[in-house]
């Protein structure tokens, strides 16, 4: 009989299809010589066994194929099963042994993350749309989270991820990915191969989950595929997420829900949050990591990463949807004459509607077929909308993070970090969106 539970260091946990794309990548990240994180991944195999011995199957079938009403109610038993049930002897007892040689000694707050057998593929990246949990540092917390992240395979938004995709949630299963914290200085993503054939580099001050969330305007560093640092643009950075347990940081993926410890928004300094997180020398080696990634995964790469005091960790791999500049853009003469806002090109392409100007959620209702989302902050709750907008423009956020992944999946137009973007251009008024320079223009 196969483990359940293995090192990350194993040959076994590069199987996708036991442990996820997404602890399957990272494994052979680290088995390539590239620095991660230590870990332990959970079969897939042990989300089915307690599916099965919750009684959960039938319902897992119904609420793929029966009727609205009967589908509802079955989800919900699914969804409520696997968060409240009680986790199967063979499954508990090696996941405790696991998390305690993890954690202990010393003792460290630990991270649950999702690693779907469907997530990080090409097409369906399902970027911010599971959970992960940090901060942990009690076994209650810890076997809470292994059961929310087994319970998100049924949530709202990765259902609605999983039908736009043609996918029945029945047909797949949930592993997890379960590793101690990286007590990050600073955070941050990365494309290894733009439309225009270059590397993008992300970074923030504190946990990565501001900018998957799109919470800040990260610091941007542009890249030649030979690693030559062309340009850096400073970002605003005007609060970092920071793990509060212990004074450890880290990365709170899809997320950064939290466990035993606290995330806190601490505000940084005004000449900090404009300084650049990264020198020229990391962020040439952050490129080589980030192209050693793509040898790797033998594609275009996109990276999340954490620096600590030992250097660089790479936290996730995954392949990076790419269009050529030459076919993604659409001559913008008649636009030239437009006002023009700039920011962090996110989506690729380019496309023109009208301005929706939203600034809650609640107002994503107003937002028709063809239109240009024009918000604040571009989080991956927003997910849900993209299959009918024509471009996406927000005041923060920037190219790495979990929307501008959906974004790049659907090739759809999208600018970040565009500045005082809800206030500037007018509801209603004609927007021109340029995803791959980063520019947006409008007119009345």
């Amino acid at each position: 009989m196969k483990a359940m539970l293995v090192p990350l260091s194993a040959p076994e946990a590069a199987d996708p299809g036991r442990f996820g794309p997404k602890a399957a990548n990272l494994a052979a990240l680290g088995r390539a010589g590239l620095p991660i994180p230590d870990g332990i991944c959970l079969d897939a195999a042990a989300y089915r066994m307690q599916l099965a011995r919750l009684g959960l199957e039938d319902a897992a079938r119904e609420a793929s194929r029966g009727d609205r009403a009967q589908a509802r109610r079955a989800t919900l038993q699914v969804k409520l099963g696997l968060f409240q049930g009680e986790i199967a002897a063979e499954i508990l007892e090696p996941l405790l042994a696991g998390w305690g040689n993890l954690v202990h000694p010393p003792r460290i707050p630990g991270v649950v993350r999702s690693s779907a057998l469907v997530e990080d593929r090409p097409g369906t990246s399902f970027a911010g749309q599971f959970e992960s949990f940090l901060g942990l540092d009690s076994e209650t917390d810890f076997l809470t989270a292994v059961r929310s992240c087994w319970a998100a395979l049924w949530s709202v938004r990765a259902l609605r991820y999983m039908a736009t995709h043609g996918m029945d949630p029945a047909g797949t299963a949930m592993a997890l990915l379960i590793q101690p914290l990286v007590a990050a200085r600073a955070s941050g993503g990365g494309l290894s191969r733009t439309a225009e054939g270059e590397m993008i580099l992300s970074a923030t001050w504190g946990l990565g989950s501001a900018i998957a969330q799109g919470e800040v305007v990260p610091d941007r560093y542009l890249l030649s595929r030979e690693g030559e640092l062309r340009e850096v643009v400073p970002g605003r950075k005007h609060h970092r997420a920071d793990c509060t347990h212990g004074g450890h940081g880290g990365k709170g993926g899809s997320g950064g829900n939290v466990g035993g410890g606290e995330i806190g928004g601490t505000a940084v300094a005004p000449a900090l949050a404009t300084a650049p997180c990264l020198n020229a020398g990391q962020a040439i080696e952050l490129g080589r990591l980030l192209l050693g990634a793509e040898d790797v995964l033998g594609m275009p790469a996109e990276i999340e990463w954490a620096m600590d005091e030992t250097g660089f960790k790479l936290l996730q791999a995954r392949p990076l949807p790419t269009q050529a500049a030459e076919n993604a853009r659409v001559p913008d003469d008649i636009w030239l004459g437009h006002p023009r806002l700039s920011g962090h090109p996110a989506g690729v392409g380019w496309g023109t509607g009208t301005a929706r100007v939203v600034n809650c959620e609640c107002e994503l209702s107003r937002v028709a077929p063809g239109d240009v989302l024009v918000t604040r902050v571009a989080g991956p709750a927003l997910g849900e909308v993209l299959p009918r907008v024509a471009g996406v423009v927000a005041e923060l956020g920037g190219s790495t993070s979990h929307l501008a992944a959906l974004a790049r999946e659907r090739g759809i137009p999208m600018v970040l970090g565009v500045l005082d973007a809800t206030a500037r251009i007018p509801d209603g008024c004609q927007v021109a969106v340029d995803g791959i320079v980063g520019v947006v223009r409008w007119r009345r």
